[in-house]
């Protein structure tokens, strides 16, 4: 290869005239080469291609893009050092700059900084879904934000309620150790119901719970998401270095991955804009302390107790001591537990199931039903009514099954019994049985179709009412038979 110097000469002297072979005696150069730079002044030089440490790793790095396309240069870097990449970023960010367009250009914003403690912003970012068997639950992502010193908190959750909101900042203020002066947020319909230019309308919830902390509420202007650039940067941040290239089983299992990032990436490592770890720029913060008392954030409901012993909530029922049945009791569900109280007293804790249409029984209520039950079978009337005939113990415990109340369906049936007889009676439930309707309308309506009421002369009413419902066992004839039969053999 020649420099520009020698090829701007040989077209000088072939614009004067000479010849190639003149040329060529001229400048020390072959013909061939001044033939060469005369045809083409400006000739690409070819390069022999050396191999790239990135090389062996171009189909890993393509599987991973397929996975999730948006991964960064840093995170795909984290999982090829796993299988032995040595290289470095750089041929690896230019190599990725070749398989995916660039990124979009930013409009540029005038930069703010924040005093120490002075303020914190918070943002919701959605995470696709999170499936439990058959049951997808959405995922979203609360980031909060010390603007100071770029100290990171992030909490998951399947609901952006104002319950949930309330307990995500709750357990951020926790995990800093205090609150700020001011919280920056965008225009949420949990914490600002109406707009009109720099009018704002709080929600009043949140504005409660803020008032807790002392916390002025600071919402930015309609599509000027630069005024929270901060939290904006982090949602981005964890979609980038936390959520790719990973897999969760269930909530507690994101945050517990989540949890051991924060410590071990997110506040440990160095920040672009301050030059400093956020964990060691944290401790010159200085927040205001938490209140004594602390608020109550868990999502509250007001519930029946059915028959089954068990509220419904979130597409579950979960249940509680059957001597709740018929009441109404407070449910206080947070993102781990459901909690059952009785007026102040809590009767039960439950771990809080997100897949739909199960239920979530305690071993302790299901013993407490048995003792029940089997004192149920103890009473008196109950026990009448069973020693009738093996189809009235076999309806006895289908009731059982159905969740019937068995003490009113007994007393029902046994005056059935009275008006019909005994036979219709057993006549009745053996139908009910086989059609598997179980309860004393069911039986009184087949007397009623089938049955002609026998005619009796109703029992002496006495003063004291508990004496009227008196009930004895019928004597079965064939034992009085038995008896005569044995005396008169007796006698002869």
């Amino acid at each position: 290869m020649i420099d520009r110097q020698t090829v701007f000469e040989i077209l000088r002297l072939e614009h004067q005239g000479l010849s190639i072979r003149k040329i060529s005696d001229t400048l020390c150069l072959s013909r061939k080469t001044v033939t060469k730079y005369l045809n083409d002044p400006n000739p690409k030089h070819q390069y022999a291609k050396r191999a790239s440490k990135l090389d062996p790793y171009k189909k890993q790095i393509k599987q991973l893009l397929e996975t999730d396309h948006k991964a960064s240069a840093v995170v795909i870097k984290q999982r090829l050092q796993s299988l032995g990449y040595t290289g470095g970023i750089t041929i690896l960010k230019d190599y990725l700059r070749t398989v995916r367009p660039a990124p979009a250009k930013r409009i540029p914003y005038i930069r703010f900084e924040s005093a120490p403690g002075e303020q914190m912003q918070i943002d919701w970012g959605h995470f696709g879904s999170l499936n439990y068997g058959a049951t997808p639950r959405k995922l979203y992502a609360l980031a909060v934000i010390e603007c100071y010193s770029r100290m990171l908190y992030v909490e998951f959750t399947h609901s952006q309620k104002q319950q949930n909101l309330h307990q995500c900042l709750l357990n951020a203020f926790s995990f800093f150790g205090g609150s700020p002066k001011e919280l920056v947020f965008d225009n949420m319909p949990t914490a600002v119901i109406e707009r009109q230019g720099s009018l704002i309308r709080f929600n009043d919830s949140f504005l409660q719970f803020l008032t807790t902390f002392k916390i002025f509420p600071k919402a930015c202007n309609v599509r000027a998401a630069h005024e929270k650039g901060k939290v904006e940067r982090v949602i981005g941040y964890v979609r980038k270095n936390f959520w790719p290239l990973r897999t969760f089983s269930t909530l507690a299992d994101v945050q517990a991955q989540l949890k051991h990032w924060l410590a071990t990436v997110a506040n440990v490592r160095v920040q672009q804009t301050t030059g400093e770890r956020p964990k060691e720029r944290f401790a010159k913060v200085t927040l205001r302390p938490l209140p004594p008392l602390l608020p109550d954030c868990r999502e509250t409901k007001q519930l029946l107790v059915h028959k089954d012993f068990a509220v419904r909530f979130d597409g579950n029922c979960y249940t509680t001591p059957p001597w709740a049945i018929g009441r109404h009791i407070t449910l206080k569900a947070s993102q781990n537990n459901v909690s059952l109280y009785d007026r102040q007293k809590i009767i039960a804790i439950h771990n809080r199931c997100w897949q739909k249409h199960q239920r979530i029984e305690l071993p302790a209520h299901k013993e407490l039903v048995k003792k029940i039950q089997k004192k149920l079978w103890q009473d008196h009337q109950i026990a009448l009514f069973a020693s009738l005939a093996p189809q009235a113990r076999a309806y006895l415990n289908a009731l059982a099954d159905a969740k019937q109340p068995i003490k009113k369906n007994v007393l029902r049936l046994l005056a059935l019994k009275d008006e019909y007889g005994s036979s219709a009676l057993i006549y009745a439930i053996e139908k009910a049985i086989s059609h598997k309707a179980y309860g004393a309308d069911y039986i009184e309506n087949i007397l009623y179709q089938e049955m002609t009421p026998q005619r009796s002369h109703p029992p002496v009413k006495l003063k004291d009412d508990s004496l009227n419902h008196i009930r004895l066992a019928e004597p079965c004839l064939a034992d009085y038979d038995s008896l005569i039969l044995k005396r008169r053999k007796g006698d002869d």
